[in-house]
């Protein structure tokens, strides 16, 4: 399930991230608190990730952080 924000950045769940980088989603979750993923959290207080910071660090490039 991906979710828009309203500039329309694509928001993955810690899940989908799980599965893309193969890890727990437990993982992804310290990775955030860690600061090398940028988290977005719901008004229901669930973190939600960047698609495009998710895909780079994917790929191996740094992504310049932005803070929201």
């Amino acid at each position: 399930m991906t979710t828009r924000t309203p500039d329309a950045e694509p928001l993955l769940t810690p899940a989908e991230v799980a599965t893309m980088f193969r890890v727990d989603p437990k993982t992804v979750t310290r990775w955030a608190k860690a600061g090398k993923l940028t988290s977005i959290r719901t008004l229901g207080g669930h973190r939600r990730y960047r698609e495009s910071e998710v895909r780079s660090l994917l790929a191996g490039i740094p992504a310049p952080r932005t803070e929201a």
